[in-house]
């Protein structure tokens, strides 16, 4: 089982849920031996654990005033041990392992150091490949503490100039709240709460809409609800927070670090951003109110553990944070959040049971359940959830509509956008009467949902195909037999590019997948970048001599569908 790591250790001497000062130095984090990676005080536009599309976010995003390429220095000593450079995720991106068993991220970077630079440059070319990880040996590359490694810059999957900067254990790979190594970040403000929502937890929470109620500030970081006595029709309750956290001298809306929830003055149970495991990240979905998220709402950071949640976020006293209140009486509840500087705000309210029946659900479908493989089988169309595929249970609605231009099967719908998978599941479509099995090799399966769409190459059994999704919505078959463009921008066959510094295009494809994209400049394989999967920039170098030059562009799609262009061109 896939398990969220956290590094939790008893305070001697301290009650459930209390606060311990000294924390930071009695969980082991060594204070001091880490130090800022820019030479600018830290202000954060992003912190650990801050919620984002589908993962948490595993560190710091350091602000760079709005600039690129800012001087990055290593953290501590140590040695590089891997270099990435990929269009999305961390773009160009550097890892250093240290002697105190831990490793340091520097990500989003525009050029290394310029010996990092040329071992790169090099490798790339050996490779073949712009895209590269790369694992040098330990001693090709020691740093020490405060030493240049890299420019900061706003690579890969940034939407703007900054650091991102992680600390993790080098063995497993677990990464840690860099705030709890006491880099410099000066904080006194408290995080700011903005609203309560309470659900029915005799049902799904994916079979209804959370009531929502705004809080009122009332004085030094304690809130009420409005009203204060909140008064519900269900014997079983939980509840969801939105807050935010910020620091001295920025104002950006980072995340919580921890809250706590009691009952009548009872702690029932708490969660706390401390440490993260990469294969542990998308249980994020579990964590929110992913049905209210859908529709485009801020987060709401649930105190429950739904019963598919898989790691150890939450730290449990009694029960799953589900309050029975069905006595009819008043209780009293407590929420705290606090920030790793130990801030807090505080939201104290009274909630009833007013002794309504609980009325059935209305949604429609099959019901699935976490913790269990199930499947739903039609005529044209199977699908089948794993065992780790829901975190609550859910109706699962299915529907088959008519097949659309240029598909080979009907157009079948599967559950809805506002329940998340955490696993994929698997769908199986029946090609229908307008398929040529001549075209198998080029027949995908294509998913929709909203504004979004993908391709997915299936695998067959005699006329269905399968393939594994992580998200609901409509699934049909299309045949693929167009291959994808290549777009010069700025040149054209027979250019003059004498007086040109470098050369750009893209690549367009029907079903927006495209793949094994090469340009050779006179036979010779050419490095173009391609950051952010935009455009493929070449910037002549050694590698393009002057006078007449032949580059040759290749491009494939999922389907296979390949075309090739050639430009003649003068340097």
């Amino acid at each position: 089982m896939l398990r969220f790591v956290f590094l939790f250790l008893a305070v001697a001497g301290c009650a459930p849920g209390s606060w311990a000062q000294d924390q930071k130095n009695q969980k082991n984090y060594p204070q001091g031996y880490f130090r800022n990676p820019l030479d600018i005080p830290i202000l954060l536009s992003g912190n650990f654990g801050e919620m984002r599309g589908n993962h948490y976010h595993m560190g710091l995003d350091i602000k760079t005033q709005g600039r690129e390429n800012l001087k990055v220095y290593a953290a501590a000593e140590g040695y590089i041990s891997r270099i990435g450079v990929n269009p999305g995720g961390f773009g160009r991106v550097l890892y250093i392992a240290h002697p105190n068993g831990y490793t340091t991220v520097y990500a989003h970077l525009n050029d290394f150091a310029p010996k990092i630079e040329e071992y790169v440059t090099r490798e790339q070319y050996r490779l073949e490949s712009w895209a590269v990880n790369l694992t040098p040996d330990k001693d090709m590359f020691p740093v020490k503490k405060g030493e240049f490694i890299a420019y900061s810059g706003n690579t890969g999957g940034s939407g703007g100039p900054h650091l991102h900067f992680e600390i993790r254990t080098t063995e497993g790979e677990i990464n840690l709240n860099p705030l709890l190594f006491g880099l410099p970040v000066t904080d006194n403000v408290k995080p700011r709460l903005v609203r309560l929502s309470v659900y029915d937890r005799t049902k799904s929470t994916y079979d209804q809409d959370g009531k929502i109620f705004p809080l009122k500030v009332l004085a030094n970081g304690k809130y009420t609800t409005t009203p204060a006595t909140i008064t519900v029709s269900s014997p079983l309750v939980s509840f969801a927070f939105t807050g935010y956290d910020s620091h001295n001298g920025s104002p950006n809306q980072n995340g919580v670090f921890r809250a706590l929830l009691k009952q009548n003055n009872k702690t029932i149970i708490e969660f706390e951003m401390d440490s993260i495991h990469y294969n542990d990240t998308r249980y994020l979905n579990a964590h929110v109110d992913y049905r209210y998220r859908s529709k485009g709402q801020p987060f709401l950071q649930h105190l429950s553990e739904l019963p598919g949640f898989g790691h150890k976020l939450y730290r449990k006293y009694d029960g799953e944070g589900v309050l029975d209140i069905s006595d009819g009486k008043t209780h009293d509840v407590e929420i705290r959040v606090q920030d790793v500087h130990g801030n807090a705000s505080l939201i104290k309210f009274k909630i009833r049971y007013d002794g309504t029946p609980v009325k059935p659900g209305t949604q429609k479908g099959k019901t699935f359940y976490p913790n269990m493989l199930d499947g739903f089988e039609a005529p044209e169309c199977e699908f089948f959830i794993p065992e780790k595929g829901l975190y609550d249970s859910a109706k699962i609605l299915y529907a088959q509509g008519a097949g659309e231009p240029g598909a080979v099967s009907a157009t079948h719908f599967i559950g809805s956008d506002y329940i998340p998978l955490h696993e994929p599941m698997t769908v199986r479509i029946k090609a229908d009467y307008r398929w040529d099995s001549a075209y198998r090799e080029k027949t995908l399966i294509q998913w929709k949902s909203k504004n979004s769409s993908s391709v997915v190459k299936p695998e067959w059994m005699g006329e269905w195909a399968s393939a594994k999704f992580r998200d609901f919505g409509s699934f049909r078959l299309v045949v693929d037999t167009i291959p994808p463009e290549i777009i010069p921008s700025g040149f054209t066959n027979g250019a003059d590019l004498s007086k040109a510094t470098r050369i750009v295009f893209s690549v367009r494809d029907n079903f927006g997948t495209y793949r094994n994209v090469r340009a050779e400049i006179n036979g010779k394989w050419i490095r173009f970048t391609n950051d952010k999967f935009r455009y493929f920039i070449y910037k002549f170098d050694e590698n393009c001599p002057r006078g007449e030059n032949v580059l040759v562009i290749s491009a494939e799609d999922l389907a296979g569908n390949k075309v090739v262009r050639e430009f003649k061109f003068k340097r």
